[in-house]
């Protein structure tokens, strides 16, 4: 089969609104943790979350565009932007039927469809709904626009399965450039869900940290106090591209794209298999894929969302899968500087892996104090520092509502 290469990437995050500016947060182990500016969270049982710092859509987009943009999509095209700078790529000269957009969110415009009905709601009850609430709000529309606003003609779809949704867009990709389907694809996840549905809906779930008191350091994965993630937003967008097509335009290579895994748990609409087993025959498909073993995977960014269940699950599933290598392993969850960015987060640590093996660095899993007994913690989960290693092959793992499971592979580009 073909093979795939990382050559741009672009980054909108909690801890950093550019490529390096997250990646020197994920290094420094930053919290993005703060209380919500959107909207007034008095009356919420959580009122903090990751949101992105110092965002002005004025910056990017003129006042017709953003009346037209859901958060979510300014997202996508901000980091989309970033990444297609960062390749190289002369958009005069590559071909544009051969180079698609494959992007992904778990919601969409959830922030459009909220205020748009609540406008109804506190009306006479006479329809008043703007032409753009529908193209603002649909879950397909990022890719959509991302294709337009710079003419790639390619397969342009959207990936939806909750928490997995970007990682699956970033598999897809993989497969239809292996496939001869296209050379180039503009993949990664966008999600801007900090408003009252957002935070109100997870709340009513029991998933998100109420740990007002201390919400800076809320977000601790593998940790006994961890109570829920913290809510998250963002982007991360990714050039995917063949590997000779690359190599013919001198392109900057990151990482090979080596392989990805995707499964169901078949068991519960929210809580994941208590033993692990979509996330561990997940993580086999992956490496199997890569053609590698499990005794080659040096790094895990693991899901870890800081949930009750999760962490003690996805523990699991590594131990079964990589056996007493787990325990040469680097595990961390970049989660806990970041927060839970629901569709998008895949992206984003996607990126957090590409860059540890770019910089032999393994970004912490930070905030945590107290050993939980149910978590093997010989592991080295990474805590609270960066670790510098050789990093030859890295995996980033998603797991989503609805069972959906998720992982990726990436390795060292050759010299």
């Amino acid at each position: 089969m073909r093979r795939v290469v990382i050559t741009g990437l672009g980054a909108l995050t909690p801890i950093g609104n550019t490529l390096h500016e997250y990646w020197d947060g994920l290094k420094n182990g930053t919290s993005g943790a703060g209380i919500i500016t959107r909207f007034n969270p008095e009356k919420f049982k959580t009122k903090f979350a990751c949101e992105v710092k110092g965002y002005d859509s004025a910056n990017f987009f003129d006042r017709k565009e953003v009346n037209k943009l859901d958060l979510y999509s300014q997202f996508a095209l901000v980091a989309t932007d970033e990444a297609i700078k960062d390749s190289g790529l002369d958009l005069e000269k590559i071909d544009k039927d051969r180079t698609g957009v494959i992007w992904a969110s778990g919601i969409g415009g959830l922030e459009t469809f909220f205020l748009a009905i609540k406008q109804h709601v506190l009306g006479d009850g006479t329809p008043r709904f703007s032409p753009f609430f529908i193209p603002k709000m649909i879950a397909d529309i990022a890719a959509g626009t991302i294709s337009i606003k710079f003419g790639f003609r390619g397969p342009n779809f959207s990936t939806v399965s909750a928490c997995a949704s970007s990682t699956n867009s970033i598999i897809d990709a993989l497969n239809y450039i292996r496939w001869g389907k296209a050379d180039i694809f503009v993949t990664g996840g966008s999600e801007a869900a900090i408003n009252e549905p957002g935070i109100g809906g997870f709340n009513a779930l029991q998933a998100l940290s109420t740990n007002n008191a201390e919400y800076k350091t809320a977000s601790r994965p593998f940790d006994k106090t961890r109570d829920g993630f913290v809510l998250g937003e963002g982007a991360g967008a990714l050039i995917v591209e063949e590997y000779e097509h690359a190599k013919a335009r001198g392109a900057k290579i990151y990482a090979e794209l080596a392989g990805g895994g995707m499964t169901a748990d078949a068991f519960h609409v929210t809580a994941p298999h208590p033993e692990g087993l979509g996330a561990r025959n997940v993580m086999k498909l992956a490496v199997a894929d890569a053609d590698l073993k499990p005794e080659d995977i040096d790094y895990i960014n693991a899901h870890g969302t800081a949930t009750p269940l999760g962490d003690i699950s996805e523990i699991k599933a590594i131990i079964d899968v990589f056996g007493e290598h787990a325990y040469k392993l680097n595990i961390s969850s970049t989660k806990s500087m970041t927060g839970h960015l629901l569709g998008a987060a895949g992206a984003i640590e996607a990126i957090a892996a590409i860059m540890a093996i770019v910089h032999n660095t393994v970004p912490p899993t930070i905030n945590f104090k107290v050993p939980d007994p149910d978590i093997d913690h010989k592991l080295n989960l990474t805590l609270n520092k960066v670790q510098n290693r050789n990093i030859d092959v890295a995996i980033s793992n998603t797991f989503g509502f609805g069972g959906h499971n998720a992982s990726v592979v990436f390795k060292k580009a050759e010299v």
